[in-house]
């Protein structure tokens, strides 16, 4: 059955997938920008709430959410603290206490996390392929990043370890939520999950905002922080979103791997950094690794989606 799926169904989210990694990727070289001028907490509030405003506007109806199941409430807010507020501060707080290729060599989990918890939840099954898969993308990760410049002294560890948590709780977010996606629509979850999101770090954000001079923050920071939250936030969790309606959980993570190939080929143009054979070997390593992982057996989520066109919510 899966073998007549139409094209859309088979390259769309894979192009989104790339997409959503494009926009991540620029997420740390604005966030850097930002981060010179207020603290973590404060930019998390405003991606979180910025980004909640524009989907309300985008979206112009969150009446459902009051209708929905008490069960479902109580889930979209579990989905909100692992996959919006809780990985992003954990993220946020991690990377001030590490160093950056600390960041990046163990956010290169996440794809392991996701395959683990959709196995449990049944959205997946292990195969050699896959494992083989992504043991090639990690390996083009460790490679790109050098783990011999990498800082695990006890300085780092706290950052490591909020860095692995945050990893995990991603992963958890992009398996928990697929069902709430496939039955309410990506573009209604997100917006409620934003909204949630808010609610919740409001109480942190307006502490935060009280220690503030934002009357010093300059016109080119608020710039970017609207970047933030329009791209790397708004654009990336929907298309996001939408992908899981599509394809498995695992597939979705697995494009993680990207990121750090992404983040060095902008490098170039932001830093002034020069790419070299060794980057080259490692984006070899990468999209064989992606490759493999989605050229396995099709997802029970494709094949649900061609048995059932009407659970997408659409």
């Amino acid at each position: 059955m899966t073998q007549n799926l139409p094209r859309k169904e088979t390259v769309g989210p894979h192009v989104g997938l790339i997409v959503v990694q494009i926009l991540f990727a620029t997420w740390p070289i604005f966030g850097k920008l930002v981060l010179r001028s207020m603290s973590s907490p404060t930019l998390v509030f405003l991606r979180v709430t910025g980004a909640a405003l524009a989907l309300v506007l985008i979206q112009r109806k969150i009446t459902p959410l009051f209708k929905m199941p008490t069960r479902d409430v109580l889930w979209l807010t579990f989905c909100s603290i692992v996959g919006v507020v809780g990985n992003q501060f954990l993220f946020v707080k991690g990377l001030s206490l590490t160093t950056a290729i600390n960041a990046t060599l163990l956010s290169s989990a996440i794809p392991v996390f996701t395959l683990f918890v959709s196995i449990v939840f049944g959205y997946d099954n292990i195969s050699a392929k896959r494992v083989f898969g992504i043991a090639l993308a990690i390996s083009g990760v460790v490679l790109l990043v050098n783990p011999a410049r990498a800082d695990f002294s006890v300085h780092t560890t706290i950052g490591n370890l909020l860095i692995i948590c945050n990893s995990f709780l991603y992963a958890t977010y992009i398996v928990i939520s697929k069902d709430l996606f496939q039955r309410y629509g990506a573009l209604n979850v997100i917006t409620w999950i934003f909204l949630v999101g808010a609610t919740l770090s409001l109480p942190a954000g307006i502490y935060t905002f009280r220690t503030e001079n934002l009357q010093s923050v300059s016109a080119t920071v608020w710039l970017a922080i609207g970047f933030i939250v329009l791209f790397p936030t708004v654009g990336a969790y929907y298309l996001n979103a939408w992908a899981l309606t599509k394809v498995a959980p695992s597939i979705v993570a697995v494009y993680i791997y990207l990121q750090p190939l992404i983040a060095f080929g902008l490098a170039p143009l932001v830093l002034g950094e020069r790419l070299n054979t060794h980057t080259l070997y490692s984006a070899l390593l990468i999209f064989a690794g992606v490759a493999v992982v989605t050229r396995s057996s099709k997802s029970r989520a494709v094949r649900e989606i061609t048995e059932h066109p009407d659970a997408t919510g659409r």
